[in-house]
């Protein structure tokens, strides 16, 4: 027996997504299992160059950085939805994220998430000729709920818990016995900095109020397995870093700069060390001794809001990663518009390599924000 998928280029699908959105690259081999749970999941952090641990400003922030929602207050329900991998054409793959907060005074803001991949349909058929056998739909799912509290006047603290889901097959490839399905949980913790005053030494200046440090470790949790418990792969354990720094704020126009820096803490082996992936407590820190900091992508972006209240905004961002561990190089444009308690994002991806498979990737974001 065999599979072909509807498209032939699907057949390879969950390899392929070693290439795209996330940290997991061919020349890393394809180190993890769910990478659909790093692609970046709003218009407005996409148009940003994907940052925003060190701003985490909205609802987003339970992907990005928890602890932002500690200094956030009232409710926020949003979704976004792309179509992935626009240059295959195909209208069944397809990314949904639903997103919601809502703060409770002297309590803090709870959070929540749903993360949805559809793969597209698939069909079996018999090795002797076209004959249709079965057919399925792959997808997969996350969802996750979260917590935040302020542990200091300038400090915040989140954590989340997730459930995620893999539905790739419902049976083994050739010989296998079981199903290409998989269950299995995560959780996030999060800090965010925010100081009422910094002042820098030896020059007077004061970045209270302007500066904002974040810090997110996301995905930890147990391998997945599918069907051998001895081939199982890890989650995409992942540390950010991020700043967000507001250069210009009046009635009228503000702009702010953001920077962030991710690292995928998987530690896989060569086949002749005969040796599995570490679990994530440890492969927190032997990561490092493979790649080290060449495995680090940097992402920036800058966001210009004008409007009292903000009406319009305009962004812009750059992705970096190293030419030996993916070589992605892309700018992300974007735009949105406030009115009310309603608000649109939309962003765009434009990658410096040919034929690359993010070209004129489109986010759509809706929003509602009430206090």
């Amino acid at each position: 027996m065999y599979f072909k998928t509807k498209i032939a280029v699907i057949l390879g699908l969950v390899s392929f997504f070693t290439l795209v959105e996330t940290n997991i690259v061919f020349s890393q081999g394809g180190e993890s299992a769910v990478p659909f749970i790093l692609i970046a999941p709003t218009s407005k952090s996409s148009g940003m160059g994907e940052t925003g641990t060190g701003l985490a400003d909205d609802a987003s922030a339970i992907f990005y950085n928890p602890g932002g929602l500690a200094f956030q207050e009232g409710s926020e329900v949003s979704l976004t939805h792309t179509n992935w991998l626009p240059q295959f054409h195909q209208s069944d793959l397809f990314y949904e994220y639903l997103n919601f907060k809502h703060y409770l005074q002297d309590i803090g803001t709870v959070s929540a998430s749903v993360t949805f991949l559809n793969l597209g349909e698939f069909i079996r058929t018999s090795s002797q000729g076209p004959e249709e056998i079965d057919r399925w739909k792959s997808y997969e799912y996350a969802v996750t709920v979260g917590y935040a509290t302020r542990v200091l006047d300038e400090l915040g603290l989140g954590i989340n818990l997730r459930l995620i889901h893999s539905a790739l097959s419902p049976i083994g490839t050739e010989q296998e016995q079981g199903q290409g399905i998989a269950t299995t949980v995560s959780g996030d913790i999060g800090l965010l900095y925010k100081p009422k005053s910094l002042v820098l030494p030896f020059t007077g200046i004061d970045l209270g109020n302007i500066l904002s440090v974040g810090v997110n470790l996301s995905n930890l949790g147990p391998k997945v397995t599918y069907i051998d418990a001895d081939q199982a792969d890890p989650l995409p354990t992942n540390l950010r870093l991020g700043f967000g720094v507001k250069i210009l704020e009046s009635d009228y126009n503000n702009l702010t700069y953001t920077l962030d820096f991710s690292r995928l803490l998987i530690r896989r082996y060569r086949e002749e060390e005969n040796k599995k992936p570490d679990e994530f407590y440890k492969a927190i820190f032997t990561a490092w001794s493979d790649g080290g900091l060449r495995k680090v992508v940097t992402t920036t972006g800058i966001e210009y809001w004008y409007g009292k209240p903000k009406l319009i905004a305009i962004r812009m961002g750059f992705l970096y990663e190293d030419p030996a561990y993916g070589n992605r190089k892309y700018l992300t444009f974007g735009a949105g518009i406030r009115y009310d308690i309603y608000g649109f994002d939309f962003s765009y991806i434009s990658p410096f390599n040919e034929n690359s498979p993010l070209a004129n990737t489109l986010r759509f974001s809706l929003l509602v924000n009430w206090m």
